[in-house]
């Protein structure tokens, strides 16, 4: 019973679809406090001071910026870390594999950009064209979620893919054009602390403290003081983690058999203690258990449930707290308004579906078995789920509280709108394929 209640809890934390259903708990807690009458105690909560200090060193910042600026470091460590995994040997390995999900992620942020743009071109909110090019990767492969095993295995690892790349593209996009203010000194500390941690992977330093130790204490705090937002140090960080096991998976099983028998020959102490040979048995088959893995998805696996639970919640409880008021019509008609839904919407679709079939019609890519083109529509809508990312380039895009409150309105009230329309095509694509399966039989 208990063994059956702890699998349960492991697939739960495990699972990003319920990961997608916190961050919404998180951002409806947030809507039903900014829209209370405790609306006050929301902001006094966001921005209430936090510091933290070592000697002569001190740093003092609100709970959003922490939240944004440090938390969020963290988030973007384990896309990177999740990136590189997918580029060594999972879904990006090779040019077959990568082209489609980066030629259409590529096609979903250009085409949202220039949609946004054309409503907002040469006006004081044209630095806004980065809000709609991101996919929110919880909550896009939670809804697909929601369809269980009604869309095929290969849709999700296109989805999966593209948001990986996706979330990579915000990353460039950030550090290229949402940040200003450059100290070339800091910036500089913070490569050299980038290239000692490339360093310990070259000698074969597998410590997890390590990197956490360089990579918190040395890149992130370089980064924050340079003016490049310290988001960019995760996902710096997480490229110098070792991604190759020490020992290889035939070797390891050699010996651990061998431990096991020579663990079986000793004699062990009666009662509840084993011997002290047995005890040194132990300690090497953890040894070379933790030489059979690599620090790469040690790191990626602890980080997964306090990203999801814990940091993207909180991310969307400070962010997400909008006090709706005013005209909600003249709202979703202002440019910034008009440029996020339509770049959502149309152009997330646009881009994604677009780029695919011309990636697929000129054979340099093609769809895994079991998807139809029915099912990448469906996909493109899903992946108008912009929400975190949107909302975190939001704050980086702009200082102006109206312009602010509007593009968070917007992105959740097209986010809502991209995720019911892509189930409703995905659902629809079920019931066509049923009818002509039907048709094929009689």
């Amino acid at each position: 019973m208990i063994t059956r209640l702890n699998n349960s809890l492991n697939n739960l934390v495990n699972n990003q679809s319920a990961s997608g259903i916190a961050i919404f708990l998180a951002v409806l807690a947030a809507m039903i406090w900014a829209n209370s009458p405790f609306q006050e105690s929301y902001q006094d909560f966001i921005h209430t001071e936090i510091s933290i200090g070592v000697g002569s060193f001190f740093l003092s910042e609100t709970l959003l910026l922490w939240v944004n600026d440090g938390l969020m470091a963290i988030f973007f460590l384990q896309v990177g870390l999740e990136l590189k995994r997918e580029i060594i040997g999972g879904k990006l390995s090779s040019f077959r594999k990568a082209i489609l999900p980066i030629g259409a992620a590529i096609g979903g942020m250009v085409v949202p950009a220039l949609i946004y743009l054309i409503f907002n071109l040469n006006t004081p909110t044209e630095h806004g064209w980065g809000i709609p090019m991101a996919t929110d990767i919880a909550f896009a492969i939670g809804v697909l979620s929601l369809l269980g095993d009604r869309v095929p295995a290969g849709l999700k690892v296109f989805l999966v893919a593209l948001a990986i790349v996706d979330d990579l593209g915000a990353v460039l996009i950030i550090a290229i054009f949402y940040t200003s203010g450059i100290s070339y000194v800091d910036l500089l500390h913070g490569v050299l602390f980038i290239l000692l941690l490339v360093g310990g992977n070259y000698i074969g330093v597998r410590k997890a403290w390590f990197y956490a130790l360089i990579g918190i204490g040395g890149v992130w705090l370089a980064f924050f003081f340079s003016g490049v937002h310290p988001t960019i140090a995760g996902i710096l960080t997480a490229f110098t983690i070792p991604g190759r096991v020490k020992i290889k998976e035939e070797d390891y099983l050699k010996n651990l058999q061998k431990l096991h028998l020579k663990f079986l020959e000793t004699k062990a102490i009666k009662g509840n203690f084993i011997s002290e040979e047995q005890l040194g048995i132990l300690e090497e088959i953890k040894q070379k258990s933790d030489d059979a893995e690599t620090p790469l998805q040690k790191i990626e696996h602890h980080l997964a449930p306090i990203v999801g639970f814990f940091i993207l919640p909180i991310f969307a409880l400070v962010n997400t707290g909008i006090h709706i008021h005013g005209d909600i019509i003249e709202i979703l008609s202002h440019p910034v308004s008009m440029g996020i839904t339509f770049g959502l919407l149309v152009g997330k679709f646009t881009g994604i579906l677009g780029a695919g079939w011309l990636l697929v019609k000129f054979r340099l890519a093609e769809l895994q078995q079991g998807v139809s083109w029915r099912h990448i529509s469906g996909v493109s809508m899903i992946a108008g789920i912009g929400f975190t990312m949107s909302l975190f380039i939001t704050e980086l895009a702009f200082q102006n509280e109206e312009y602010t409150f509007i593009a968070k309105l917007t992105i959740l009230f097209a986010s809502v709108l991209a995720g019911v329309i892509g189930v409703s095509i995905l659902r629809q694509s079920r019931k066509v394929a049923i009818i002509k399966k039907q048709k094929v039989i009689n």
